[in-house]
């Protein structure tokens, strides 16, 4: 059974949920990585990406690495970087110290004071020293891939889980829909003979008998066809088989088998809105029943 690769792994399985989250971590004793994905549901796929500040350079090979994993969804992926041996450097920041400097002369002389400036009062001043870490981009990259790769494996394998419990309460409202369509099926001859007849008699009543049978066979063909629901039937069953088809494939199906659900609620409905009679509609509230509950789980189905 074939699943999509991921980040090097091996096949997906079909039906990959929305909903995951994946974690790994690595250190030693100059470096420790530690890398957080989750996502959640959503239209259209959306990356976001967190990273300590002086990292911001793999910010974009990350979200490529994802874009290649996930088609659709929210995916937040979170990088913490320990580096133990990394350069820390520290500036002066010039232009503050002018401005503190101003400000405490300005201060001295309206007080009426002599007192020297001191480099002691300068260093007390917030934002006078900048520190800044040296990162070496290509260096971090490398140390954060195989982290990420992980990550990403773990994340894919819960999506995989979720994606199989999805599939299995799909599957378990789409045979809803199929006993439903099997008892339409085979109500609908007795149900259509019951309409003949009564047409027959109705028409008999008005015109009497001495209308041919030809003619009075072609009035209830005529007004007959308006209760048939043979080619809603014939439609909703080709939608069931496409959108059991459709589960099995290895590509993202989330918005295809929604399509697919509409299809199958708009047959349902101009089924019931033909018959009034009780067997066909019990049968239509269980198959509608049944869909809104796959509408809402395909909510989650990459």
């Amino acid at each position: 059974m074939g699943r999509c690769r991921v980040n090097g792994g091996g096949r997906r399985r079909p039906m990959i949920s929305m909903t995951g989250y994946g974690r790994s971590e690595r250190h030693d004793e100059t470096v420790a990585v530690a890398v957080e994905v989750k996502s959640v549901n959503n239209r259209y796929l959306d990356v976001n990406v967190t990273v300590p500040g002086s990292l911001s350079p793999i910010e974009q090979p990350i979200r490529d690495r994802v874009s290649q994993s996930v088609s659709r969804g929210r995916v937040d992926v979170y990088v913490r970087v320990r580096d133990y041996a990394e350069e820390l450097s520290v500036r002066v920041d010039r232009s503050v110290v002018s401005g503190y400097l101003r400000a405490i002369i300005d201060l001295r002389d309206a007080a009426g004071l002599e007192d020297p400036i001191t480099l002691d009062h300068i260093l007390s001043f917030d934002g006078v020293l900048k520190t800044e870490r040296d990162a070496d981009a290509d260096r971090y990259w490398r140390l954060v891939e195989p982290v990420l790769d992980e990550a990403l494996d773990a994340f894919g394998s819960s999506r995989s889980v979720e994606g199989a419990r999805l599939l299995q309460d799909i599957d378990a409202q789409i045979a809803r829909v199929d006993t439903a369509l099997v008892a339409v099926r085979a109500a609908v001859p007795q149900i259509e003979e019951g309409i003949r007849r009564n047409l027959s008699e109705r028409f008999r009543e008005v015109v009497g008998d001495s209308v041919e049978e030809s003619r009075m066979l072609a009035e209830v063909a005529v007004a007959l066809a308006r209760f048939s629901v043979n080619e809603e039937i014939v439609r909703l069953g080709a939608h069931i088989d496409a959108f059991r088809a459709a589960c099995r494939r290895t590509e993202p199906v989330g918005k295809r088998l929604d399509f697919l659900c509409q299809e199958m609620h708009r047959e349902v409905n101009t089924i019931g809105s033909k018959s009034t009679v009780l067997e066909i509609s019990e049968q239509v509230i269980e198959a509608k029943d049944a869909l809104e509950n796959v509408r809402e789980q395909l909510r989650n189905v990459e």
